[in-house]
């Protein structure tokens, strides 16, 4: 055992490097110039200008929209997860919907574009069946529909994972039992893939609260979120500062979440 425990600590020594160097240091960085004006004078007026109106109302316009990105992410996926785990060739079509996952996302938003364009195929769809053409970009709808389409193979993986662990025998028991399929999903199925679920929330809600590109580009800046605030105020108005603070509120936020979200493994309810 004392043998091994140099090696332990080489083992763990560039993991701990990266780490101190690309996570800590970061955040260290940040907390730091959050107690900075723009004349660059130490101050608290950063923290004590978050918790006035204006960035009270930002803050929950970016959990609404990130509770509706997630929300709708996962009333797709569930299903689609489930019947999945039913197919013959189950892993062949979770590569097929995980693949798209591997494009990168200023590709695939610029792919939207184009398709919700005023000169798109949606549009030109609708116009053929004598609706007409709509305003689809720079919406609302635009925001969520691609946002959930961009996280939706992040939904599907955590949660295909926890139904494709289950026993059959415990399925069968269940109906052998009499329950039906409703209560052999609220007793047995549900409660054994909770950490699925939460591990689903968790890729999906955090990421959704500082999306800023899509804001930009799909929304047209109309859909205001803490990422595109912090991009505002380091590339825009120059408030290193101001940004920096919204920036370690936002760290909060994602490590308040990441602890609702944990909790014990879930078991089948009696």
């Amino acid at each position: 055992m004392r043998n091994k425990n140099p090696l332990r600590f080489i083992y763990a020594t560039p993991y701990a490097a990266w780490l101190l160097l690309f996570v800590l240091a970061p955040i260290v960085v940040i907390v730091y110039y959050s107690f900075f004006d723009l004349s660059g004078q130490l101050t608290l007026a950063n923290y004590r200008n978050f918790f006035t109106s204006i960035y009270f109302k930002l803050t929950m316009s970016s959990f609404w929209y990130a509770f509706l990105i997630t929300f709708f992410a996962l009333l797709i996926s569930y299903p689609t997860a489930y019947f999945l785990t039913k197919t013959k060739h189950k892993q062949l079509w979770l590569l097929l919907i995980i693949i798209p996952s591997w494009i990168n996302l200023l590709l695939k938003t610029y792919a939207f574009i184009g398709l919700m364009g005023k000169y798109g195929p949606i549009n030109a769809f609708l116009e053929a069946v004598g609706i007409g053409g709509q305003q689809i970009l720079f919406t609302d709808f635009s925001f969520v529909f691609v946002s959930v389409y961009i996280f939706i193979p992040f939904m599907i993986l955590p949660i295909f994972n926890s139904l494709d662990k289950i026993n059959p025998t415990l399925l069968d028991a269940s109906k052998d039992l009499g329950a039906n399929a409703w209560v052999t999903f609220k007793r047995v199925i549900w409660p054994m893939t909770t950490d699925g679920v939460k591990s689903g929330i968790q890729v999906v809600f955090i990421p959704a609260l500082s999306l800023f590109m899509i804001t930009r580009l799909i929304a047209g800046n109309k859909v205001i979120t803490l990422g595109t605030a912090i991009e505002q105020q380091f590339l825009v108005t120059q408030n290193w500062g101001m940004g920096s603070t919204i920036a370690v509120f936002l760290i909060i936020f994602m490590f308040l979440i990441m602890v609702l979200t944990s909790g014990k493994k879930g078991g089948i309810i009696k």
